[in-house]
């Protein structure tokens, strides 16, 4: 079997690579949903307000923003397998480390250092880096599929761990996803040391710079400025809904199940996105002109959430919006590759979802607080379409200032 593995070509043991990254998503997110599902019986096993346990929860990601830096510059030094082994390692040892918690100082150095620095840095970005390094063509549809692991491990884990809570209790469950977990993500990261042959020089939309054409208006450092600014617009945008679109139905007479499934649709649709949809567009259209379509279409539909009332309507808008919101993550990591030299690849992507993350707390908090001061989530929806503009604007910017120039003609003698 190894003799085989090693014996396949780039084009074909690229597409392992993604199948063990996806898996490794699925896999690694589990702790991030495993604390999500068992945060009250947590805290009430310890008479701790919710806030502690929610703490811990945001820890997770910043100690995985920051660390993502660290572990896409060693994506880039080294390769995609040792940070994948650290990363397994971590998730598992990590809700072990859980599973054994007597204080809330331990529980906030497990879930910021463990499972969030050490651990979640090693997943998504450099993972999604790393499977952009493979492919050429079909590079869209290569991250879409990975990327989608996420949304997976939303719909797989919840009633699992529902299930092990009612059963063992939080302490047990948490023990069993360490042990779990590590034993299945270890023997994945082994498929992920091998590293492509030749990696593609990076240039343009189609990876390499035309002869005969000028340079593009953007250097590399304005590039990622720009890159970032534009994160931090649609990530303000996405984060209202998915914290505050079940709140919203029912501050809007919706029944409470009812709301649920308004969130469901939404994360069902992003999965679709994800999976099938964005990878298609990005070869058909570029990951630019894809990414300003996916935030257009998250723009509009995000201004329609406040003024809608039925189940139904929302329900329909709500899944558009996660159509919107579920092409956008996988658009950014190819745009680093195609626009940006190949071997910062990995530092790059993890500077630009670091920013990324800072959108997210953003417009988590933006809407509690806008609710608070106005008794209403239309201000800080309408604030979201505010923060989604300047997307669509940076990226339009770029999607004109990256296409070449006319080819220079020779004088005529």
């Amino acid at each position: 079997m190894i003799r085989y593995l090693r014996r396949l070509s780039d084009s074909r043991y690229a597409w392992i690579v993604v199948a063990a990254s996806f898996l490794m998503l699925v896999l690694g997110n589990g702790a991030l949903f495993l604390l999500v599902v068992s945060m009250k019986d947590i805290a009430a096993s310890f008479g701790w307000p919710r806030s502690v346990p929610s703490f811990a929860y945001s820890l997770q990601f910043i100690g995985g923003g920051v660390g993502g830096i660290v572990m896409g510059w060693w994506l880039d030094r080294a390769g995609m397998g040792w940070p994948a082994l650290v990363g397994a390692v971590m998730i598992g040892t990590g809700a072990v480390l859980v599973s054994m918690a007597a204080n809330q100082w331990e529980f906030y150095l497990v879930y910021g250092l463990v499972i969030g620095l050490l651990g979640q840095a090693a997943l998504y970005v450099p993972l999604v880096a790393n499977t952009t390094r493979w492919f050429v063509q079909r590079r869209g549809i290569a991250v879409g599929l990975v990327t989608s692991g996420q949304s997976v491990a939303g719909a797989l884990w919840p009633p699992l761990f529902e299930y092990g809570l009612a059963t063992w209790g939080w302490r047990d469950t948490y023990l069993f996803y360490g042990g779990a977990s590590m034993a299945v993500m270890v023997p994945l990261s082994l498929f992920l040391r091998r590293s492509p042959r030749a990696l593609a020089p990076s240039g343009t939309s189609a990876d390499a710079i035309v002869p005969g054409q000028g340079p593009p208006l953007v250097g590399p450092r304005a590039m990622m400025v720009l890159l970032c600014i534009a994160i931090v617009g649609c990530c303000v945008s996405m984060s209202l809904p998915i914290a505050h679109i079940k709140s919203h139905a029912t501050d809007v007479g919706i029944a409470p199940m009812e709301a649920a499934s308004v969130l469901s649709a939404l994360l069902a649709a992003s999965f679709v996105s994800r999976a099938l949809v964005c990878g298609l567009m990005i070869e058909w259209i570029g990951a630019l002109k894809t990414l300003f379509v996916f935030s257009f279409i998250q723009t509009a539909t995000l201004g329609l959430l406040p003024f809608l009332e039925g189940s139904a309507s929302l329900m329909i808008t709500a899944a558009i919006f996660g159509l919107g919101f579920g092409g956008i993550a996988p658009t950014y990591p190819v745009i680093i590759r195609e626009n940006l030299p190949a071997q910062w690849t990995g530092r790059c992507t993890g500077i630009v979802v670091l920013f990324g993350t800072f959108g997210m707390a953003i417009g988590g908090w933006l809407g509690g607080i806008g609710f608070d001061v106005t008794g209403s989530y239309h201000t800080p929806f309408l604030a979201g379409v505010a923060f989604n503009a300047i997307n669509l604007v940076v990226i339009g910017y770029l999607i004109a200032a990256l296409r070449p120039s006319p080819p220079v003609m020779a004088p005529a003698h």
